[in-house]
């Protein structure tokens, strides 16, 4: 019987973390904090949702040793307890966007693809070999603070909101490829029918900043 109750209490602290990610609202705080640290305040400002309720999912997320936190003054920042962390976010979109059908159609929906308004797609290999053949303007269309947080070597930051006034030192230019947070962020397919409407020809990364920080490839922070 001992045994038994050993072998209930492994279930049950695996729960912990499962019901951790068990939250719409939490994997949304976790998508974020996978683009870099974050205070409360932003983190609530980002997700839409007050502070209160940013904080008490927050610390559901740290009972389970799945975020860190450090304190600068009167401020919080959170942070992903590690890259395994991002790793198992990772996995999970994977597995849901492949066996659910649910899903499928409301990322799908989301994205606005398939269909006539899909966008072209580079691969991660496909990237890495314009990167290294220096024939490419790389186009980070994430938020400010998540560029800053960390970004593929050789992107530029380059906001969705003032994309279009770019346009027309982007027409001519190396091969224009955007990529945002992950395969669920809308950011790149946005920022590749503006720049098309503006005579732009360009393409997506076919996932994002999450699937390839989790493939371990390079990552600089700081501006470029």
């Amino acid at each position: 019987m001992e045994a038994d109750d050993k072998r209930s209490r492994v279930f049950d602290e695996l729960a912990v973390v499962g019901k951790a990610f068990g939250s719409a609202k939490r994997l949304e705080l976790v998508d974020l904090l996978a683009q870099g640290e974050r205070t409360v305040e932003a983190l609530a400002r980002a997700a839409d949702m007050g502070v209160s309720t940013a904080s008490a999912h927050l610390q559901v997320l740290k009972l389970a040793n799945l975020v860190s936190t450090r304190r600068e003054g009167t401020k919080v920042h959170y942070r992903l307890a590690g890259d395994d962390v991002a790793g198992l976010y990772a996995a999970m979109r994977t597995v849901a966007r492949e066996r659910s059908a649910d899903v499928s159609r409301a990322l799908e929906a989301y994205l606005d693809v398939p269909g006539s308004g899909e966008v072209g797609i580079v691969s991660r290999e496909q990237l890495t070999d314009l990167l290294a053949s220096g024939e490419i303007t790389l186009l980070d269309v994430r938020p400010r603070e998540e560029y800053l947080a960390g970004h593929i070597p050789g992107a530029r930051h380059a906001p969705l909101g003032s994309l279009a006034d770019e346009a027309d030192g982007l027409r001519g230019a190396a091969p224009v490829v955007a990529y945002c947070r992950g395969s669920f962020c809308v950011m790149a397919h946005d920022a590749v029918r503006l720049l098309g409407g503006e005579g732009v020809e360009a393409r997506r990364l076919e996932d994002g900043m999450l699937e390839w920080r989790t493939a371990g490839l390079p990552v600089v922070a700081g501006a470029s």
